[in-house]
């Protein structure tokens, strides 16, 4: 979706019509509180941005695929997170053992209490999908159902998690040790640090899942809304051109088939332009790295220049939200949300150094001493999705994507303020072209914004199945960021 009113032509608007605003890509003014019937997605699969032959074709859904849903899936069916995961089964197996693990085997929380807090941080994303699983699941688990009336009907220690699900879910730079100490503080009320860094790992998993789902178009199990195969969607000021697969509702059947012929030829010679460059672009820093290794100075400049970039790259979305109320009961203060971690004016936060508090050396021990077994778990769902390969781009084989898959990673701590003293960030601006910058800001970011638009706007030429790697990748160095900073504000609380 596009932002709205922020240049001068949504000024003088806002100025003109009150209340109205423009939509940054068609310029148009948004409709106000409507109900639009939108067809149903271009496709019934699991994924409304990924056609359901390609997934059914690269996955095959294979005998160990069944196995391991069978093993361990909680709702024991084959549902659509896992059909568009099982593109890769290698991940799909350490991703389900760990999510496993954290919602049924033995640990420190209740199983309905894993489940709601799965509610709380998917709901901090507004993503109905995650949420409805799960509410089937708490009340399978023996939850109360009067809890999920919303958040004044939970025990005061869930609702004590709150601030934490806050921060974790779009700021958690500014988790402190005080944070832990208010939690873990004597009373009733309390939680014991197993506890806690049980409901973090929980936190930390769905607010990145709620990414994945957001940024592979993944549909829903199904839509009670759905009737003679038309959706009515409430709309309130979201312009037209951001529904119904990004396909504008209006004006789709005065497109020329002609015209649309030549666009189409024009995207694919400029998508396979693009690739050769991304190519060699690749071929040129590897040559680079080997001639001669920038200074700790000059590779500490080029993080401090990356960080401010990141300012510059706009989500394309509205300014205000909204949230529906069966999400809003599960949330307090749904107004907060990601801000730039190198704002303006907001210098004072100090850079996290990975050096100085690695996942490796201090995160891992913290999390597997205090919750048995989650660590090993983790490690393995981490090392697997960033060694993650096929040697191939697109149309290319026998291809080292280490690069690409590093900056991946690196540009998502960046906007977290995590900085590698061994990394070239002068490589993320050589590597990622701004479509993509803005849609792994937003999928990471503002995972409710996605848009199939946002998907298909960057590297064109690429098989789905790679796109759905970058998700995990951005998936996982999110969940792998706000551990770090939950963990570090733990260890603090310890010494």
């Amino acid at each position: 979706m596009n932002r709205l009113g922020s240049g001068p032509v949504g000024s003088a608007a806002a100025a003109a019509a009150g209340q109205y605003r423009v939509c940054g890509n068609c310029r148009k003014v948004p409709r106000q509180e409507k109900r639009v019937q939108v067809s149903p997605p271009l496709t019934r699969g699991p994924s409304a941005f990924i056609p359901e032959n390609e997934v059914m074709q690269a996955n095959g859904l294979d005998e160990r695929t069944n196995l391991l849903v069978e093993e361990y899936s909680t709702s024991g069916r084959l549902d659509n997170i896992t059909q568009v995961m099982s593109i890769h089964t290698q991940y799909l197996e350490s991703f389900l053992r760990s999510q496993f693990y954290m919602l049924r085997m033995d640990g420190p929380l209740p199983l309905p209490y894993r489940h709601y807090i799965a509610i709380m941080a998917a709901a901090r994303h507004q993503c109905s999908y995650l949420i409805n699983m799960h509410v089937d699941e708490f009340l399978k688990t023996g939850g109360i159902a009067e809890w999920l009336n919303g958040l004044e009907y939970i025990p005061q220690r869930l609702k004590n998690l709150n601030e934490i699900n806050k921060l974790l879910a779009h700021r958690p730079w500014l988790i402190t040790k005080e944070h832990i100490q208010k939690l873990v503080k004597t009373g009733e009320n309390n939680w014991s640090l197993p506890e806690l860094v049980h409901a973090v790992v929980l936190l930390a998993h769905y607010h990145a899942l709620a990414s994945f789902v957001f940024g592979s178009g993944i549909n829903p199990e199904r839509d009670p809304d759905t009737s003679n195969g038309v959706r009515l969607i409430a709309v309130n000021n979201f312009c037209v051109c951001d529904l119904a697969n990004d396909n504008n509702i209006e004006n789709a059947s005065l497109t020329s088939s002609n015209f649309g012929n030549v666009m189409v030829f024009l995207q694919i010679a400029d998508s396979l332009s693009e690739l050769e460059a991304l190519m060699e672009r690749m071929k040129r820093l590897q040559e680079d790295k080997e001639d001669e290794e920038a200074s700790q100075e000059e590779m500490a400049t080029r993080f401090e220049k990356e960080k401010k970039e990141s300012l510059l790259v706009i989500s394309g979305a509205f300014d205000d939200d909204i949230v529906s109320t069966d999400v809003s009961r599960y949330i307090e203060d749904p107004g907060f949300g990601y801000k730039d971690f190198a704002r303006r004016g907001e210098d004072h936060l100090p850079t996290f150094r990975a050096q100085d508090y690695t996942w490796e050396n201090h995160g891992f021990s913290l999390v597997n001493r205090l919750y048995s077994d989650i660590g090993h778990l983790l490690d393995e769902k981490f090392r697997m999705v960033y060694n993650l390969t096929y040697n191939t781009m697109a149309t290319h084989e026998d291809v080292d994507t280490t690069m690409l898959r590093r900056a991946l990673f690196n540009y998502v701590h960046c906007m977290y303020g995590i900085r590698y003293d061994d990394y070239d960030y002068g490589e993320v601006n050589q590597l990622l072209e701004r479509s993509l910058k803005v849609y792994i800001k937003t999928v990471t970011c503002y995972p409710e914004r996605t848009t199939k638009r946002m998907y298909d706007s960057y590297w064109r030429q690429f098989k789905h199945s790679e796109k759905v790697h970058v998700n995990l990748l951005l998936m996982e160095a999110r969940m792998q960021a706000e551990l770090l900073y939950a963990l570090r504000a733990i260890t603090r609380h310890l010494t």
